[in-house]
């Protein structure tokens, strides 16, 4: 049994994944070159707060490099997340969801939302910091409203709900199979 080839919401769904996959991706690498060259412009970036009023020492790139690592890592967990989920959508457009494997990947995907609110701890420490170092500052603004998300507790609940489930409607299916 599958669904109709052309599903308009599994090609949307496909389509959407794969942007933002790939968005995420970009700044990943953005990041992975802008750490570097955070480190080799350091007396013309530290002059340029200077110019801004901000007294800040070199410290500041320890924290800048703690929070872009911690962007990259959470960026990285979402491109999994994002994976696995295109890879349920895959079954959905099969017409076979209630397989084993998309358990595995509803519970691999809550410990992941659970990776990014752990991430969220150091990173959101380094954010407050720089938030306090740069409040002076007309021209330069660090958004200091982190913390863990109730929005992200809730997720986990459900990632992890719906991995029962579907691990029961496997096994139910599989015994229904058995019995005809």
């Amino acid at each position: 049994m599958s669904l109709r080839p052309k599903d308009p919401l599994l090609t949307a769904a496909r389509l959407v994944i794969g942007f933002f996959i790939a968005i995420g991706g970009l700044v990943i690498a953005a990041i992975v070159v802008g750490i570097p060259a955070m480190l080799l412009n350091q007396a013309w970036i530290l002059a340029a707060v200077a110019d801004e009023g901000v007294t800040a020492g070199p410290e500041i790139f320890g924290a800048i490099g703690i929070t872009l690592v911690c962007i990259a890592a959470f960026i990285a967990l979402a491109i999994w997340f994002l994976i696995l989920l295109r890879r349920i959508v895959d079954t959905v457009g099969k017409g076979d969801p209630f397989v084993p494997e998309n358990a595995n990947r509803l519970a691999r995907m809550g410990w992941i939302v659970v990776g990014t609110q752990v991430l969220s701890i150091p990173g959101g420490a380094m954010v407050l910091w720089l938030a306090e170092v740069f409040k002076e500052a007309e021209n330069i603004h660090v958004n200091g409203d982190v913390g863990i998300s109730g929005g992200a507790i809730v997720l986990i609940l459900v990632l992890f709900i719906l991995a029962r489930v579907f691990r029961q409607g496997a096994a139910m299916r599989e015994d229904l199979e058995g019995t005809v």
